[in-house]
């Protein structure tokens, strides 16, 4: 048995490199989450600061990290589908699990209103689509949909280069921040303004970072190291001025400096890439692999796993430790989506993720648990030959 499905992934021709970076992405983004889920319910969150400030310390870089990382494989896809099936896979991938999973959690929270203080309406429903930002944390899926399929169809029928998106995201950028200076709420056109140039900036960086030989020069601790030092003394300035006492709490930077918070989130990215290179030539921790191919399920419900997680332990369980909590509830928010994701797959529910049956995925998740039937019954036989046995396995490979 194979909860994560490991042997499947770990096996896939990849880049390892970009499941290490979008692993590390999502298990800060996790952090984070757990912050949320757990702040406001009568927990004791002010005698713990450093974990306020761990969460504010690892903010700025995460979200702008998953649309670079995004924007690296536009180009590659569009030459393998064209537009149209890139779209399809759009729709696909991103869209219809933003449905599937934004109705779901705005339908528990409709359900719970009654028992605690959230203000959720069924105007949620539309909301997923025209101001996710009121549906935390569909916005993101709603951005990386809007963004994508913009950018490939200035990409793919007006021949616009890179070096030209990354200016028109850059002027967007430059909207963005009047929008949030002046406090401007246009729903999901703002987070398209905001992300637009990242995205844009990965297509424009992706023939250096897909490039084998590339990927090894990059792959240096004398780059690493400057970076990793260059990080962590921008994040400790912005996160002194993020801790003041504001109304946008660990997005400060982001609303009231936006093109400081640009630089903070390029450095951030450039760092979380060159460490990701590193992961990919020793070839260890290799279930953050496995976190990053499961990125995009682990997002779809972690609010959900997470609010579960604490409900169970606060109200049932009667846990009230807040280090303790935020371990339980931060591992289950990164572990549990990807066990249900699997459980799925192998039960004919994947319809929950995607229209489209991932059938490669599904055909070897079948024969695994055929071989692994077979294997059992061989080792209970009194005339059991392992040797016998794994020739046959090698065999109806």
């Amino acid at each position: 048995m194979d909860p994560f499905n490991s042997s499947y992934i770990l096996n896939e021709k990849r880049w390892l490199w970009i499941d290490y970076d979008k692993g590390i992405s999502i298990i800060l983004v996790g952090f984070s989450h757990c912050y949320f889920t757990l702040s406001g319910h009568g927990l004791a969150m002010e005698k713990y600061p450093f974990i306020n400030y761990i969460n504010t310390f690892m903010y700025g870089f995460r979200m702008p990290l998953f649309f670079i990382v995004s924007g690296l494989l536009v180009g590659r896809s569009l030459l393998k589908k064209n537009y149209s099936g890139y779209l399809t896979d759009r729709v696909n991938n991103i869209l219809f699990p933003l449905l599937i999973w934004g109705s779901v959690q705005v339908t528990l929270q409709l359900l719970a209103a009654k028992y605690t203080n959230n203000t959720t309406t069924p105007w949620y429903y539309l909301y997923l689509i025209t101001d996710p930002r009121l549906d935390p944390p569909f916005w993101y899926l709603n951005a990386l949909f809007c963004i994508g399929s913009l950018y490939a169809l200035l990409k793919a029928k007006l021949r616009l280069p890179p070096f030209v998106q990354v200016i028109i995201g850059f002027g967007l950028y430059a909207v963005n921040t009047w929008m949030k200076l002046d406090n401007h709420d246009f729903g999901f056109l703002n987070d398209i303004c905001e992300y637009y140039f990242f995205f844009a900036l990965g297509d424009l960086i992706s023939d250096l970072l897909l490039n084998e030989g590339n990927i090894e020069r990059l792959t240096s601790w004398k780059i690493f190291v400057p970076l990793a030092i260059l990080f962590i003394g921008i994040q400790y300035h912005f996160t002194k001025f993020n801790l003041q006492p504001s109304i946008y709490g660990v997005q400060l930077t982001e609303y009231r400096q936006p093109f400081w918070f640009m630089l903070e989130a390029l450095i951030g990215c450039a760092a979380s890439l060159s460490f990701s290179f590193l992961l990919q030539k020793y070839r260890v921790f290799t279930f953050i692999r496995i976190v990053g191919y499961h990125s995009l399920f682990i997002y779809c419900m972690q609010i959900i796993t997470m609010s579960f997680t604490r409900i169970l332990c606060m109200n049932f369980l009667h846990m009230t430790n807040v280090p303790m909590l935020i371990l339980i509830v931060w591992t289950a928010g990164i572990i549990l989506p990807i066990f249900f994701y699997n459980f799925c797959l192998k039960n004919g529910l994947w319809w929950l993720y995607t229209f489209k049956k991932p059938k490669k995925q599904v055909e070897y998740m079948k024969r695994a648990d055929i071989f692994s039937l077979n294997f059992r019954k061989n080792l209970s036989r009194p005339d059991n030959n392992l040797l016998q046995f794994n020739k046959k396995l090698s065999d109806n490979d």
